[in-house]
């Protein structure tokens, strides 16, 4: 199993990608138009954000769901015992955004929405004949004008050596949603479990963009998408020291888009939600 680099700009990007969706849950772009300009802006302002802004004025709406989470209320990984560590902020065009940081920050929600607009007509493209009339619309259309997309700007603190035994920075998990824009992150850590239970690092260089399926996806196409497991491991030495800063966009299609005979989008959110212990 390997997870493609391919270059958004070539010809046969969209079957390549999807090929690399199929066999691996992820794929990853290079040349493509997320201005890493915009990114590393972002990554620098966030930084700052979460070790000398007002992060805690803007504590998360359990309601809602927007705002800030904190490191002690952070998610438990599904089937694990320990929480994450990191802390995060949760990103809607609608939410509480603070001042300084909402052009940036919603210039990018906008450029990531859209490309992921058109890498879910390729999934819907390349996907077979039997998988592609499964959809209850088109894969693209169950984001448009949807409330629901959330940026999530991550934060993971240098590790002190107190950490409880068995934390790492995300245990092993599957996305909730279609799929997951990630931006390579400031650091390395991300890996994915191959069919053998193995697990691999993702192909991260600084610029390039990863892409994941999550479970909508997989439920959407009666499972020929597979939502796979991936994780965040701890850095060890010198990087040990270093904070990692990660932006996942997940794409949620409107409450009512209908998934499966199962679940609409808004029923398979609470559910998961509620397994997170986060609702």
């Amino acid at each position: 199993m390997k997870v493609q680099v391919v270059d958004y700009t070539s010809a046969d990007a969209g079957q390549r990608f999807v090929a690399s969706l199929k066999e691996t849950g992820f794929g990853v772009l290079k040349n493509h138009p997320i201005q890493q300009e915009l990114v590393e802006s972002i990554y620098h302002d966030w930084y700052q954000f979460f070790c000398q802004g007002d992060k805690n004025n803007f504590a998360f709406d359990p309601e809602k769901q927007d705002g800030y989470f904190a490191s002690e209320i952070s998610e438990t990984a599904k089937g694990h015992k320990h929480k994450d560590i990191k802390e995060y902020y949760h990103v809607y065009p609608w939410g509480r955004i603070p001042q300084s940081l909402e052009a940036n920050i919603l210039s990018y929600y906008q450029q990531a929405s859209n490309l992921a607009a058109e890498l879910l007509d390729w999934v819907e493209k390349y996907s077979p004949p039997d998988v592609a009339k499964g959809y209850s619309e088109s894969l693209s259309n169950m984001i448009k004008d949807t409330p629901n997309t959330l940026l999530r700007v991550l934060h993971y603190p240098p590790l002190t050596g107190d950490e409880e035994v068995g934390a790492i920075r995300a245990a092993a998990h599957e996305d909730i949603n279609l799929l997951t824009i990630l931006p390579a992150a400031n650091e390395p850590g991300l890996q994915v479990q191959d069919k053998c239970g193995e697990w691999l690092d993702i192909p991260a260089d600084f610029g390039n963009l990863i892409i994941n399926i999550g479970d909508m996806l997989q439920e959407a196409s009666s499972g020929y998408f597979p939502s796979t497991s991936h994780r965040v491991v701890n850095p060890t030495g010198e990087n040990a020291k270093k904070s990692r800063i990660s932006l996942p966009l997940f794409l949620h299609p409107r409450d009512e888009v209908v998934l499966s005979e199962r679940h609409t989008q808004a029923s398979y959110l609470l559910e998961r939600l509620k397994e997170l212990g986060v609702k």
